[in-house]
Protein backbone atom coordinates (compact mmCIF):
# COMPACT_ATOMS: atom_id res chain seq x y z
CA UNK A 1 0.00 0.00 0.00
CA UNK A 2 1.34 3.30 -0.71
CA UNK A 3 1.05 5.53 1.85
CA UNK A 4 1.41 9.31 1.39
CA UNK A 5 2.92 11.69 4.02
CA UNK A 6 2.63 15.26 5.62
CA UNK A 7 4.09 16.73 8.10
CA UNK A 8 2.22 15.21 10.62
CA UNK A 9 0.32 12.70 8.89
CA UNK A 10 0.62 9.39 7.05
CA UNK A 11 -2.76 8.65 4.74
CA UNK A 12 -3.79 7.39 1.57
CA UNK A 13 -7.08 9.30 0.69
CA UNK A 14 -8.58 7.82 -2.70
CA UNK A 15 -11.53 9.37 -4.61
CA UNK A 16 -13.02 8.08 -8.16
CA UNK A 17 -14.60 11.70 -9.33
CA UNK A 18 -16.26 12.09 -12.60
CA UNK A 19 -18.11 15.34 -14.07
CA UNK A 20 -19.94 16.04 -16.94
CA UNK A 21 -20.63 19.41 -19.78
CA UNK A 22 -23.46 21.30 -19.21
CA UNK A 23 -25.93 19.83 -20.81
CA UNK A 24 -23.82 16.60 -21.65
CA UNK A 25 -22.78 18.77 -24.81
CA UNK A 26 -19.81 16.41 -26.77
CA UNK A 27 -17.61 19.61 -26.78
CA UNK A 28 -14.32 17.57 -24.77
CA UNK A 29 -12.49 16.45 -28.42
CA UNK A 30 -9.19 17.56 -30.15
CA UNK A 31 -7.59 20.53 -28.50
CA UNK A 32 -10.04 21.12 -25.92
CA UNK A 33 -9.47 17.88 -24.60
CA UNK A 34 -6.00 18.04 -24.47
CA UNK A 35 -6.04 21.13 -22.53
CA UNK A 36 -8.98 19.68 -19.83
CA UNK A 37 -6.47 17.01 -19.57
CA UNK A 38 -3.51 19.43 -18.89
CA UNK A 39 -5.73 22.18 -17.07
CA UNK A 40 -6.84 19.33 -14.35
CA UNK A 41 -3.19 18.20 -13.96
CA UNK A 42 -1.93 21.43 -13.40
CA UNK A 43 -4.76 22.27 -10.85
CA UNK A 44 -4.11 18.78 -8.91
CA UNK A 45 -0.46 19.27 -8.95
CA UNK A 46 -0.78 23.03 -7.64
CA UNK A 47 -2.97 21.26 -4.74
CA UNK A 48 -0.76 18.17 -4.06
CA UNK A 49 -3.23 16.12 -5.29
CA UNK A 50 -1.64 12.91 -7.14
CA UNK A 51 -3.79 11.49 -10.06
CA UNK A 52 -3.65 7.56 -10.27
CA UNK A 53 -5.76 7.73 -13.43
CA UNK A 54 -8.07 9.54 -15.63
CA UNK A 55 -10.15 9.44 -18.94
CA UNK A 56 -11.29 12.80 -20.98
CA UNK A 57 -14.31 11.74 -23.07
CA UNK A 58 -16.60 13.97 -24.91
CA UNK A 59 -18.71 14.87 -22.12
CA UNK A 60 -17.21 14.22 -19.07
CA UNK A 61 -14.14 13.52 -16.97
CA UNK A 62 -12.96 10.58 -14.62
CA UNK A 63 -10.06 10.81 -12.31
CA UNK A 64 -9.24 8.90 -9.26
CA UNK A 65 -6.91 10.33 -7.44
CA UNK A 66 -5.12 10.85 -4.05
CA UNK A 67 -5.06 13.86 -1.79
CA UNK A 68 -4.16 15.32 1.12
CA UNK A 69 -6.42 15.05 4.33
CA UNK A 70 -6.95 18.72 4.67
CA UNK A 71 -9.19 18.86 1.35
CA UNK A 72 -12.68 18.18 0.72
CA UNK A 73 -13.93 16.72 -2.25
CA UNK A 74 -16.36 19.43 -2.66
CA UNK A 75 -13.06 21.64 -2.17
CA UNK A 76 -11.27 19.45 -5.23
CA UNK A 77 -13.66 19.49 -7.50
CA UNK A 78 -14.70 23.46 -6.91
CA UNK A 79 -10.93 24.07 -7.80
CA UNK A 80 -10.81 21.73 -10.43
CA UNK A 81 -13.84 23.12 -12.15
CA UNK A 82 -13.29 26.66 -11.62
CA UNK A 83 -9.92 26.81 -12.98
CA UNK A 84 -10.71 24.60 -15.91
CA UNK A 85 -13.91 26.72 -16.84
CA UNK A 86 -12.50 29.90 -16.73
CA UNK A 87 -9.08 29.03 -18.75
CA UNK A 88 -10.85 27.07 -21.66
CA UNK A 89 -13.19 30.59 -21.91
CA UNK A 90 -10.53 32.03 -22.23
CA UNK A 91 -8.71 29.79 -24.60
CA UNK A 92 -10.96 28.64 -27.00
CA UNK A 93 -13.48 31.53 -27.33
CA UNK A 94 -15.73 29.77 -29.40
CA UNK A 95 -16.94 27.76 -26.67
CA UNK A 96 -19.08 31.12 -25.85
CA UNK A 97 -21.10 30.96 -27.66
CA UNK A 98 -22.65 27.50 -26.91
CA UNK A 99 -22.26 28.24 -23.23
CA UNK A 100 -23.61 31.69 -23.12
CA UNK A 101 -24.20 31.69 -19.35
CA UNK A 102 -20.42 31.02 -18.27
CA UNK A 103 -20.95 27.72 -17.01
CA UNK A 104 -18.67 24.81 -18.60
CA UNK A 105 -19.29 21.81 -16.63
CA UNK A 106 -22.57 20.89 -15.31
CA UNK A 107 -23.28 22.09 -11.41
CA UNK A 108 -22.77 18.16 -9.42
CA UNK A 109 -20.72 15.81 -9.90
CA UNK A 110 -19.62 12.05 -8.81
CA UNK A 111 -17.62 11.13 -6.45
CA UNK A 112 -16.78 7.79 -4.38
CA UNK A 113 -14.48 6.84 -2.28
CA UNK A 114 -11.50 4.25 -2.85
CA UNK A 115 -10.70 1.95 0.03
CA UNK A 116 -7.86 -0.65 0.07
CA UNK A 117 -8.88 -1.98 3.39
CA UNK A 118 -12.50 -3.72 3.54
CA UNK A 119 -15.57 -2.97 5.80
CA UNK A 120 -14.35 -6.52 6.77
CA UNK A 121 -10.98 -6.19 7.47
CA UNK A 122 -12.02 -2.94 9.63
CA UNK A 123 -14.15 -4.97 11.97
CA UNK A 124 -11.95 -7.93 12.80
CA UNK A 125 -9.61 -5.45 13.38
CA UNK A 126 -11.31 -3.75 15.92
CA UNK A 127 -13.34 -7.05 17.66
CA UNK A 128 -9.90 -9.17 18.35
CA UNK A 129 -7.63 -5.82 19.34
CA UNK A 130 -9.59 -5.68 22.68
CA UNK A 131 -11.98 -7.68 24.70
CA UNK A 132 -15.52 -6.94 22.84
CA UNK A 133 -18.20 -5.65 24.67
CA UNK A 134 -21.55 -6.77 22.70
CA UNK A 135 -23.23 -4.62 23.73
CA UNK A 136 -21.58 -1.33 22.73
CA UNK A 137 -20.19 -0.83 19.07
CA UNK A 138 -17.69 2.07 20.18
CA UNK A 139 -15.49 0.82 22.53
CA UNK A 140 -12.40 1.53 24.42
CA UNK A 141 -9.07 -0.16 24.42
CA UNK A 142 -8.95 -0.04 28.47
CA UNK A 143 -12.31 -0.69 29.11
CA UNK A 144 -14.75 0.93 31.36
CA UNK A 145 -14.29 3.38 33.92
CA UNK A 146 -15.13 2.21 37.77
Amino acid sequence: MDYRYGSHTVYNIEYHFVWVTKYRYPVLKGDISLRVRELVRQTCEAFEIKILSGVVSRDHVHIVESSPPNMAPSEIMRKIKGRSARKLFEEFPALKKRYWGKHFWARGYFCVTVGQMTEEMIKNYLEHHFEANPNDNFKTEYGELK
